[in-house]
């Protein structure tokens, strides 16, 4: 059966790849951008697409409350790495602004039309570092923690009313996402930093997490097996067995 599915962070990587499998299976897709260079770039290449600008940080959020939505994919979502002694207040805030709060802000936009109908379905994409915390990724992996207990708390709040909630935590997949966030974290260093004398581990983390990535499609083809599928889990790993694949240092 046919859905209406918006995707926010559909301009680039998982939420691009989503958006045209699932059109391409007859669904009417909703994909969102945070800029209208993106929204221009993605209507042109792909027109099958229904393209909006949602700025989910901001009161674009309002537009997505009268769209006909059946599945939410709450895809869009900004990286920052460093060491917590160090790393900038500012940019840690902006990132809960956009993972965390631009997540729920977009999430109760769309509820209300799915309790009135008693159906829905919300997808989280979190991440294999909302449930493992590790050197140097703790400012990203702290949003992702708090998007496991949104989205875990929210399952439970809206199963007795029809609506469907659920996570999925991918591990390193090359979208180039990973990349630009394990090279964020140098912003931070200096020879005096108080992180100076753990310099070598964060390089390990930042080897660890881009090399060896994985072909996208596998995390798409989810995506699409999530908003199709009758019920679903609490969370789904990609890969299934991604949690003990992980080195048991200097994992924490």
């Amino acid at each position: 059966m046919a859905k209406t599915v918006m995707i926010t962070g559909a301009g680039s990587g998982f939420g691009r790849g989503a958006a045209l499998a699932l059109a391409e299976r007859g669904h009417t897709v909703y994909a969102t951008t945070e800029t209208d260079a993106q929204a221009a770039e993605l209507a042109a290449a792909a027109p099958q697409l229904i393209v909006e600008r949602v700025d989910i940080t901001t009161d674009d959020v309002a537009k997505a409350a009268s769209w006909p939505i059946d599945v939410l994919i709450n895809n869009a979502g900004a990286g920052q790495t460093g060491p917590l002694a160090d790393v900038d207040l500012a940019r840690v805030r902006r990132l809960f602004d956009v993972n965390v709060f631009g997540t729920m802000a977009i999430t109760q936009a769309v509820l209300p039309q799915m309790v009135a109908r008693g159906s829905g379905r919300v997808i989280v994409v979190s991440s294999i570092a909302g449930v493992v915390a590790g050197p140097a990724f703790g400012p990203y992996s702290m949003t992702k923690f708090a998007l496991e207990s949104f989205g875990k708390t929210l399952r439970g709040e809206l199963a007795g009313q029809g609506i469907d909630v659920t996570l999925i935590n991918p591990g390193p997949y090359l979208t180039g996402f990973n990349d630009r966030m394990a090279d964020s974290m140098w912003e931070w260093f200096s020879e005096d930093s108080l992180s100076a004398p753990s310099t070598p581990l964060f390089q390990m983390m930042r080897q660890f997490v881009t090399e060896g990535q994985m072909d996208p499609q596998e995390v798409v083809d989810k995506l699409v097996e999530l908003v199709e599928a009758e019920t679903t889990t609490e969370n789904n790993f990609v890969p299934e067995n991604i949690l003990g694949g992980l080195p048991d240092a200097p994992i924490i």
